[in-house]
């Protein structure tokens, strides 16, 4: 079967494609001239400091974890498994 493009059935239907693609190419430029865009500024100096305070903060609190060693080692150290257990507990939920 032989198509024949040149057709009066078919002219209406390429008319409206060509007439879709010109309106969706405007569309497209229009949109890309009107693009929303988002710039972040800060004050470099400041962002600075806070990261070189962070980086000289200790990991581990040293004290705390000698003066709980000491407990433990003393024997004073007594931890309450039904505390214990209740704050594995609360963690799990969260």
């Amino acid at each position: 079967m032989k198509i024949d493009v040149n057709s009066p059935v078919l002219s209406p239907l390429t008319a409206d494609r060509s007439a879709k693609q010109a309106s969706s190419s405007s569309l497209a430029s229009a949109q890309s001239t009107t693009e929303d865009r988002t710039t972040f500024h800060s004050d470099s100096a400041s962002v600075q400091a806070l990261t070189n305070q962070a980086m000289q903060s200790p990991g581990v609190r040293q004290d705390k974890v000698d003066a709980l060693s000491q407990s433990v080692k003393s024997g004073e150290y007594k931890p309450d498994a039904t505390e214990t257990a209740g704050a594995i507990l609360e963690s799990q939920l969260e």
